[in-house]
């Protein structure tokens, strides 16, 4: 497994994930000393999409009022 410089893998950041997501993984090092491995990542199954909690919660209805005067108490300094 091919071993790069840390300041070598901030320069060319782009071209080794590309080439780690492709299936080839490597060590990044600092001053000889291996940190790291970077490899692809292989999702076994999508990752949660916005919406993915509909119909288990609810928002009332009053909800961009809620603690109005309060919040504006705080924000004048009148606690």
């Amino acid at each position: 497994m091919e071993q790069i410089n840390i300041h070598a893998a901030k320069t060319q950041l782009s071209a080794l994930v590309k080439r780690a997501a492709e299936g080839e993984p490597f060590i990044i090092a600092k001053s000889g000393f291996p940190l790291v491995v970077v490899s692809s990542y292989d999702a076994k199954e999508p990752l949660p999409r916005i919406g993915f909690m509909k119909g288990q919660i609810s928002i009332p209805d009053d909800f961009n009022h809620m603690c109005k005067d309060e919040i504006l108490e705080m924000f004048e300094g009148n606690l």
